[in-house]
């Protein structure tokens, strides 16, 4: 009976301290792991889509200057560039800079507030009616919202507006008669530039109408303008300018403490080379 007691006593043993501290001590490890790769993942997370925004906001500012400078000298802008004072101050159609540039041409085509094409319905002497009547041309706009270009054949000056009825600075092309439906298109100089914005370095837009540079992407740090004749030969006189090289340098919105070297921030670079349609006419 009596080895039959002790080893019912052996097998009712409970776990003793030092089992128990050694699983919790495992227990502690394991969770300090689970915890490390935790936090690891969620950096790498948070680092990636940092990267990414910072990647679309390069993309949507060379996506946008390259649409515009694609365009420059649209609406055969000679006439209004001929002007006293040009187009808010701009004689040529593109005004190069290492860091900034501006150009003019018929980025606009005029439209309702719906979305639909104002139009010439008539036009006689140096008068254009047209089928809708749009503020766009107030004479009270001064000067910046006169410039247009008619079907993108003839540039002119709107001198006053009655009603839908637009009175030029001169007659349309004579050798060019207006035809029902033609579209209309604002002339503006456009500029582009780096400016601080909230603290953050912004690529900005401006029409100059008096409005200054307006946000078009965030963490752009620079822009670089490369300029080339038809040759692919470096110039800077405006007349000879047929592409354009833009190279955008974005950066993240916050800084990587962990990152090694440098001031924190991660960057990327995005270049394209802009070919201008516009400017053998010219």
């Amino acid at each position: 009976m009596s080895s039959i007691s002790l080893i019912k006593i052996k097998e009712d043993k409970g776990v003793t301290l030092v089992e128990l501290m050694i699983a919790l001590m495992m227990s502690g490890i394991l969770i300090a792991a689970l915890y490390r790769t935790f936090i690891g993942q969620q950096k790498t997370y948070t680092v990636q889509e940092q990267v990414a925004d910072m990647q679309q906001n390069a993309r949507a500012a060379i996506g946008k200057m390259m649409r515009d400078i694609r365009m420059a000298g649209f609406g055969n802008v000679s006439y209004v560039l001929s002007l006293a004072g040009g187009v808010n101050g701009f004689t040529q159609v593109i005004t190069p800079g290492t860091n900034t540039i501006t150009i003019v041409g018929g980025f606009k085509q005029i439209r309702r507030d719906n979305g639909g094409p104002i139009l010439v319905s008539s036009s006689s002497g140096n008068q254009l009616v047209l089928n809708y009547a749009t503020d766009e041309f107030y004479p009270d706009k001064g000067a910046a919202q006169k410039f247009i270009s008619i079907g993108g054949f003839d540039s002119n000056t709107v001198q006053s507006r009655s009603t839908a009825t637009l009175t030029l600075n001169k007659p349309p092309n004579p050798t060019l008669p207006i035809p029902t439906g033609t579209p209309i298109f604002k002339i503006q100089a456009i500029t582009y530039a780096i400016y601080v914005s909230d603290g953050k370095p912004t690529l900005g837009r401006d029409e100059n109408t008096g409005g200054g540079l307006q946000p078009l992407a965030e963490n752009i740090e620079n822009v670089l303008f490369e300029y080339f004749d038809a040759n692919g030969i470096p110039t800077n006189t405006p007349s000879d300018i047929r592409m354009v090289r833009v190279t955008v340098t974005a950066r993240t919105d916050v800084l990587d403490p962990q990152m090694k070297g440098g001031d924190g921030y991660r960057r990327r670079q995005i270049a394209s080379n802009i070919y201008l349609r516009n400017m053998g006419s010219l």
